[in-house]
């Protein structure tokens, strides 16, 4: 939590390069206009805002065309159809980059809204950082149970698992985590990775550019995006489902033993020291180190639940049910492999191909 730096934190930079901030849109009509306009409410001298209608099946497309006929700052395409061999959001992505003219390519989403200084923010962090990638993970807007039960315990799982400290120092592509909500590269960067061509079928495209910034000997950094950026990425039980779903199986590189490992040590950590508290309340002869040694994991579990929803804007007291998040992530993580080995993965209308699984 101290190496994950606010955004804000860091003073005006030497120099301020062009920048183009790049939205695909898909089906966005509920959140797309928010987003554009804190985009075009940036305080920075020096950026342009692109943003694509990709195919939507609702009045997306209009929204762009109304708020770039207000803005000469703001450019909306129309995506072309999407070719064989390429994925909705990635194919939308390489169509904005042929039209961006920035020294810094911001990509965002169309569900986010931006504080006015954010872009100013995040240039900064990149140069005082000397970064070639910084990406950002936004404040979550939670307001149904199923997202306040479920991605605050994501956001959990990421400090859990990914320390920064280590994963700046370490070469390993494997120890870095990328939010495509928020991922500002120099463009020289972007272009030596491949770019989105270079993942034009990887679900979690976003995690597989930021893995290849560190293949090449880039430098890849992490902000606490709070202070300046906000997302709501699900709004109901259907959407979290559909939208974990299709990333969790996907971030393990549909490697099954890698899987079952990382999900049996999640249920050992967090769940084995409930199961021996229940055995003990239930009469069981426990040696009292056990007990203690239980009772001890699930207080810090708690703290430490507590203290990463406190740091993310999420309501504290939702740590005290952090058994009931973890059982239904882990159900969540069992329909991500069936969700995979049916093929019968969909977002935003389109569906994903059936992956090739790994067993190693």
């Amino acid at each position: 939590m101290r190496e994950l730096r606010p955004l804000g934190e860091h003073g005006a930079p030497e120099r301020q390069p062009s920048v183009s901030i790049l939205v695909p849109a898909r089906n966005e009509e509920a959140s797309v206009g928010r987003c554009l306009r804190s985009l075009l409410a940036q305080d920075y001298p020096d950026y342009e805002v692109i943003a694509i209608d990709d195919n939507s099946e609702d009045r997306t497309g209009e929204i762009l065309a109304g708020l770039a006929a207000q803005s000469p700052r703001l450019t909306a395409l129309q995506g072309a159809p999407l070719p064989p061999g390429w994925l909705g959001k990635n194919w939308a992505c390489q169509q904005l980059v042929r039209q961006a003219h920035g020294e810094l390519l911001l990509f965002t989403d169309a569900d986010t809204c931006h504080h006015p200084r954010a872009l100013a923010d995040a240039v900064a962090a990149l140069e005082a950082q000397r970064a070639d990638l910084l990406t950002a993970f936004p404040q979550q807007e939670t307001v149904t149970w199923a997202e306040r039960l479920i991605v605050p315990g994501m956001m959990w799982t990421f400090l859990l698992f990914m320390p920064l400290r280590l994963a700046y120092r370490s070469p390993k592509p494997g120890l870095s985590v990328t939010c495509g909500q928020f991922m500002l590269f120099r463009r020289l960067a972007y272009e030596r990775i491949g770019g989105h061509d270079g993942v034009r079928q990887e679900v979690i495209e976003d995690m597989i550019l930021g893995r290849r910034i560190k293949e090449q000997g880039l430098r890849w950094r992490v902000a606490d995006g709070c202070p300046r950026v906000r997302c709501r990425m699900y709004h109901n039980l259907r959407e979290v489902l559909d939208g974990f779903g299709k990333n969790m199986f996907a971030g393990f590189q549909y490697n099954i033993s890698a899987y079952l490992l990382g999900w049996l040590f999640a249920a050992a950590l967090v769940l084995e020291p409930l199961a021996v508290l229940a055995l003990w309340l239930l009469g069981a002869a426990l040696p009292g180190a056990a007990v203690a040694l239980a009772g001890g994991a699930v207080g810090a579990t708690l703290l430490l639940i507590g203290a990463s929803y406190r740091r993310f804007g999420f309501r504290p007291y939702l740590a005290l049910v952090y058994p009931l998040t973890l059982a239904i992530v882990m159900g969540i993580a069992v329909y991500s492999v069936v969700l995979a080995l049916t093929g019968r993965s969909y977002w935003k209308g389109r569906q994903i191909a059936r992956p090739k699984i790994r067993l190693w």
